[in-house]
Parts: C-alpha cells; structure tokens; sequence
C-alpha cells in the first residue's frame, strides 16, 4: 500500500484539480451513483470522532477523523483517509486525513466561488484564519483575480501564520488587510467565508452589510454550531447546500429551518443546480447563500484522483 503526507499529497495535486474533482464529485451525487451512509459522529464535550465512509464505481474510502476545536498549539483536525480497491477490497493507500480534509474543503469553497460568484469579483473576506480558512483562500485566488482580502479572526496572532502560509503557495499574492472586527472585514467584500467552529453567528445582524454577497459557511457541521446571523436568510434569493445532509448536520440550516426564516423548498443542492444551470442576476442587491458540512464522497474523489496521480508519478512511500 502506498502512504501519502502532506508533501506527496502537495505533490500529485493542485487546488484546480481538486475544484475539477469536487464538481465530477457532485456530478456522482446528483446521479446517485455511488453509496453512503450520513456520517457517525460520537462526541464528548466539544470535541468529536467522525467515521466517513463510501463506495464510488472506481474506489473505497473511509475517512477517521477528530475534531478538537479548543486545540492551541496543535491543528483542530487530526485523521486518515484509507482507500480500498473496488475490485479486491485490499488497502491502496492511506492519506492525511487532516490535511486532504482542509484542501478538498478548500476546493467546495473554490467550486461554490466558480459557479456561484460575479465573474469578476475581486475582494473576499475570511472570518476565521485557521487552517481552513487558509485553504478557502487559496481557491477562490485559483478561480477569480482576488486583488484583496480581509482578514478577521478572534485571536490576532493567528493572521501572521496565515499571510506566511498562504505565500507560500501564491507567488504573487493578493493586499492583506487586518480587521479588528468581522463587520469591517466583510464591508467591501464581495465574497464572505466564514471558517470557525462558533456557536454563535459570526458576522454581524446588519442587513447592509450582508447584502449582494455570495456567503459561504465551511465550519459548521453539527445542529448546535451556527455562523450566519437571522437577517442574511431574510435578504437571500438562492441558499445552496453541498449535499442534504448539510441540512440536518447544521445550525446554519436547521436554526433557520426550525424558526421559518426559511422553508426546504428555498434550499437547492450544488448537483441540482449544476445539473439545471441557470443564469444568477447579480445586480438584484440579494445575497447569495452556499453552506457546506462535506461527505465522505469528496474525500474518495479527489483522495482516489490523487492516489492515481501519485502512482503514477511514483510518489510517496510503499509500506508492506
């Protein structure tokens, strides 16, 4: 079997590859052609044990992973991806988990901006400069001129080890701009991530400031984690999930849903509207809505494209 890091996965893979991936990923949702189960999730205290797996037509795969939100010196994520043949069963490869699951996350980000943002849209802004939020980044400066991005986070000195982070991998970087508070970054942005694990919504209660932005929420994966604020439901026309499960999973979906401010027929899958594509006025002042909570099927895809890049390329280590 062979053993991919971080190094070898940075290797076989860019983040174009990976946006390419995530949207070959959705065309399997929408043709429900593949197998699997909502995730496991086993908690004990703020802190939790995910268990992923699923079958496509050309491979197996099992994502471990845990979540521990309150980590300081070590990252939040810590997991592997095992990959099994779809004609054996036996094990092929076993990656980072942490690592693959901030890129391709990164990448649902980067497809959401492709398909969903004003093709000309030029600032972003990051609330939450973790690992995530790093990875968000990267993608959208992949699929659109990014010329600025705003940056806010509740612990300032996480923003120097993003704009390091992100340099390396950008030779010519978009203007940093450091914000002391989530209702200055997001003014001027014309894209909004939000990359936490809160609680509580993150961006301000002010339609205003919310209005004719794409907003895409990648953090919160579990009912009692919630990033949006009541008033970004009331001024939005399109509201996009990564998969129905993100519904469930979500206090950005299922808050909402539970108090009326939107009902599930307003709710549209990235598969369905890839699969019914339609044209998105950006000059109507509304804002547009893309939530995440991943599934184990993007993890195949783009794990199983870089398994095949990798062997063929002849990277990593072989383990018998």
């Amino acid at each position: 079997m062979l053993f991919l890091n971080e190094h070898n996965i940075k290797q076989a893979i860019t983040m174009e590859e990976a946006i390419n991936a995530i949207d070959e990923a959705y065309r399997l949702y929408g043709a429900n052609d593949f197998q699997m189960p909502t995730r496991m999730q086993i908690n004990e205290d703020k802190n939790t044990l995910i268990l992923m797996p699923c079958i496509t037509n050309k491979a197996i795969g099992t994502k471990l992973v845990t979540s521990f939100p309150d980590n300081k010196s070590l990252p939040t994520l810590h997991g592997l991806v095992i990959l099994n043949s779809i004609e054996t069963g036996e094990i092929q490869a076993i990656l980072d988990g942490a690592f693959l699951t901030g890129f391709r996350t990164g990448a649902i980000g980067g497809s959401a901006i492709r398909h969903l943002a004003n093709s000309n849209a030029k600032k972003i802004a990051i609330i939450g400069t973790g690992v995530q939020g790093l990875y968000q980044a990267i993608a959208a400066c992949t699929v659109r001129p990014i010329t600025d991005i705003y940056l806010y986070n509740r612990s300032n000195e996480k923003i120097d080890s993003f704009i390091q982070s992100f340099c390396s991998w950008i030779d010519s970087p978009p203007t940093f701009h450091r914000t002391k508070t989530a209702d200055e970054a997001i003014q001027d942005a014309e894209i909004i991530i939000t990359a936490t694990t809160s609680s509580t919504p993150v961006l301000p209660n002010d339609t205003s400031l919310l209005k004719n932005k794409l907003v895409i929420g990648i953090g919160s994966f579990q009912p009692t984690m919630r990033e949006f604020p009541e008033a970004l439901y009331h001024i939005s026309d399109h509201i996009f999930v990564d998969s129905k499960d993100a519904i469930l999973e979500s206090g950005d979906m299922k808050t909402p849903l539970e108090h009326n401010w939107i009902n599930e027929n307003a709710i549209e899958t990235m598969s369905s509207y890839l699969t019914n594509k339609y044209s998105i006025n950006h000059e109507a002042q509304k804002s547009i809505i893309f939530k995440s909570t991943g599934i184990a099927l993007f993890d195949v895809v783009v794990g199983n494209f870089i398994y095949q890049n990798a062997k063929r390329r002849e990277i990593g280590m072989l383990l018998d």
